[in-house]
């Protein structure tokens, strides 16, 4: 019989107790600690013995962060079904709540301020901070799950740093299965979450191994059929002539069979700096590399996922390369004679060719046999891959369902948050059998059946992999089947999944207790206090389309103000006179080429007394094979004949500062200035434009509308709402604006 914890804060006879659980989270309880334990052996539940003590001693809230809202809500069932919480008086709320971007800000700032325990997903955390919706003052415990993320600009990092440098009390407990192979990532995640111990348990511990199950793992190799090599051949000579051409252009290049992922690298640097040092021939190696990538992509198509699915990105190509607005390589590509035959005796295929889907049919029905309760996972890494399965398997009289992420790719639509926990809960409870699944269902997520696990292709990174794994085996003995083809980059990825694993396991025997040195502690934010850290400084208004960028995160640490809303045009919105457009140099050149640039930042002068553009990194000049003069025009026009000052900063870092000092500007930290600024000279017809164009929300373009109208200013002033509103090109709302303000009793 199962001896169970006992505590306060913990259902009786509830959760088992498991020694190496509570040692880790003891530990755990002196400082901010990394806890790496394989798939299966109770990570959440080490956070649950960490909160319970951390309520019973310290009170607060408990804060717990995972990247998927699927595993949110399997953290919070988790918690809900251990955990005791005292209800507050007068609250007959649950004090669980779960964080979505899908509620209200309103709704959620109420949601926290009575909950005790709250789990989330990052950004929506993030973004609520960044609006000063609430503080992390009295969270008593941070709870980061899948936390080797925590590396870049992912929103791990900022609460992190917001954490330590605002809580009262805090202590941030870190959760990981796979941190990775490379002993510096590790170090660079450790040092971004404060970390001062790791706890690392391996399945061939002692106190671990008694819980463990066996996990089956068989490699399926597979033979590449005859008209896939054809193909692949093909694709391989047009790989080949490309390489000749970078040749003749002075490249340093390999043989096409030496051809890996760091050659491309390598010959991807190459052309970067003769771009920087303005060759002409380097333009042309840019895009023969682009050509190159998609071939190569081409190929790892037919290798790994079969025709039809290769068959349908070559179609995707010849649509890009004859379409208005089709990069160069891809025009220059489906122009080529080897790959239009290609294309050709693609679409007389009927059938898919790989024998793959009928590998993974024969594994699901072989296990659905022998174990019919059974719940089986494939993975595949593409979505199309996901949809012909699940289509092949239909056929077949398997009932299986798609998982994928929320985006919406070409014509296929995602699944949102809440399609993803309905499709997971259906699968538990065995309304279907099998879940094919792209990467978002490899962290994390618990379906005590699920035995078996099939990997439709091998993938090259260890952390991937190991999350796969982990899907089966949790409660059981499970079986994992990868398949791979036969000389192909199937195989390859094998054997780099296995040599990094191998490296990353060896790191962590040597990091066990690990305690980084001083000099890698994490950077505390300036604000130490919260007191200090509330903000108190200028105000901007954010576009919520930029709140990912680093230069928000920059900002709020500097005590900017920020409210986040749906800006019509801009960035940055400063006061009522300042409009702000941030544009990297690629993205400033990018919108040149295949977007209206001069259209949309028109929009934005016409709607603003001081529109400005920042431009921030690189050189515009390299960014893609375009005339230095055509750029030249370009920054003409935007000054000159729009009248949008143009800002340069070097990062987001910069770019954050250039907006805090004009926010500062703007504020009146220099004195008053004149609400309209002018030229010192003006003539009748300009004066009487800036007057207009001063109305809110009027701009220059429906001042010179109204006064082409009305004659004059006092025509404007005296004209009815009638007579306002059968003006072309003035909005009703617009309309009303005018002739109110109008009317206004000024005070």
């Amino acid at each position: 019989m199962s001896d169970y914890i006992s505590h306060p804060l913990i259902k009786p006879d509830s959760l088992e107790s498991r020694e190496y659980q509570l040692s880790i989270a003891m530990r755990a309880l002196d400082a901010n600690t990394m806890v790496i334990l394989p798939t299966g052996l109770g990570k959440t539940a080490v956070s649950l013995l960490v909160a319970a003590s951390r309520l019973y001693n310290d009170g607060g809230r408990i804060l717990m962060l995972a990247p998927t809202k699927p595993l949110v809500e399997q953290h919070l069932r988790y918690f809900e079904k251990y955990l005791l919480v005292k209800a507050r008086e007068g609250c007959n709320a649950s004090l669980f709540v779960m964080f979505t971007g899908e509620a209200p800000p309103a709704e959620r700032t109420a949601d926290w301020n009575r909950a005790t325990v709250i789990l989330a997903t990052p950004q929506v955390i993030k973004n609520d901070l960044l609006a000063g919706r609430y503080t992390l003052n009295d969270v008593t415990l941070l709870i980061v799950d899948e936390c080797h993320r925590a590396v870049g600009n992912y929103a791990y990092v900022f609460l992190a740093r917001r954490y330590m440098g605002t809580a009262d009390k805090p202590l941030l407990l870190a959760m990981t299965a796979s941190p990775g192979g490379v002993h510096e990532k590790v170090q660079d995640v450790c040092s971004n979450l404060g970390i001062a111990h790791i706890e690392n348990r391996t399945e061939n511990d002692p106190d671990v191994r008694p819980y463990v199950f066996e996990r089956e793992v068989e490699y399926l190799s597979i033979d590449l059929p005859t008209d896939l090599k054809a193909t692949i051949h093909s694709l391989n000579m047009l790989i080949g002539a490309r390489l000749a051409i970078l040749t003749s252009l002075n490249f340093t290049v390999p043989k096409r069979e030496k051809l890996s992922m760091k050659e491309l690298n390598a010959i991807n640097a190459q052309i970067q700096a003769r771009i920087q040092n303005q060759d002409p021939a380097a333009y042309s190696g840019a895009s023969l590399y682009a050509e190159l990538m998609k071939l190569r992509h081409a190929i790892t198509l037919a290798e790994s996922q079969g025709s039809e699915v290769l068959k349908g990105y070559l179609a995707k190509l010849v649509a890009e390369g004859t379409g208005a607005g089709g990069s160069k390589a891809s025009q220059r590509l489906v122009k080529d004679p080897v790959f239009q035959e290609l294309f050709d005796r693609t679409l007389g295929w009927t059938r898919e060719l790989h024998p793959k889907p009928e590998h993974a049919l024969k594994l699901v029905q072989d296990q659905l046999f022998s174990h019919p309760d059974s719940r089986i996972i494939v993975f595949a890494t593409y979505r199309d891959t996901v949809q012909l399965l699940v289509d092949f398997f239909a056929r077949h009289g398997i009932v299986s369902e798609r998982f994928v992420g929320q985006a919406t790719k070409d014509a296929e639509k995602g699944l949102s948050q809440k399609k993803q926990i309905a499709a997971l809960t259906r699968f538990r409870a065995g309304e279907f059998k099998v879940l094919i699944a792209t990467s978002v269902g490899e962290e994390g997520l618990d379906v005590p059946a699920t035995d078996m696990v099939i990997f439709y292709e091998a993938v090259p990174s260890e952390i991937r992999s190991i999350q796969r794994r982990g899907r089966t085996g949790r409660s059981g003995a499970g079986k994992i089947v990868v398949m791979v083809t036969k000389g192909t980059s199937d195989e390859v990825f094998r054997h780099v999944s296995a040599s990094k694993e191998k490296q990353m396991h060896k790191s962590m025997r040597t990091m066990a207790g690990y305690s980084p040195a001083a000099s890698q502690q994490p950077l505390v934010v300036e604000q130490e206090t919260l007191g200090e850290f509330t903000p108190q400084g200028p105000k901007i208004i954010i576009d919520d389309r930029e709140i990912s960028s680093k230069v928000v995160e920059v900002l709020s640490n500097m005590g900017v103000v920020i409210r986040i809303e749906r800006l019509p045009h801009g960035d940055y919105a400063i006061g009522d006179r300042i409009l702000v457009e941030r544009k990297t140099a690629r993205d400033f050149v990018d919108t040149l080429i295949n977007r209206d640039l001069l259209g949309q930042v028109k929009a934005m002068a016409e709607s603003v007394i001081r529109p400005v553009m920042i431009i921030e990194g690189g050189d515009l000049y390299s960014q893609r094979d375009l005339h230095p003069n055509a750029i030249k025009g370009v920054l003409v026009a935007l000054t000159v004949d729009m009248g949008v000052s143009l800002l340069f900063t070097r990062d987001e870092q910069d770019t954050a500062q250039m907006l805090f000092v004009l926010s500062k500007r703007e504020d009146g930290e220099r004195g008053e200035r004149k609400v309209h600024p002018h030229k010192s000279h003006h003539s009748q017809r300009e004066e009487q434009e800036y007057i207009i164009s001063a109305f809110p929300e009027i701009g220059m373009k429906n001042a010179r509308l109204l006064l082409a109208h009305f004659g004059s200013i006092q025509g404007i002033v005296n004209a009815s709402l009638e007579e306002l509103a059968a003006v072309k090109g003035i909005r009703e709302k617009m309309v009303q604006k005018i002739f109110d303000l109008c009317r206004r009793a000024y005070g």
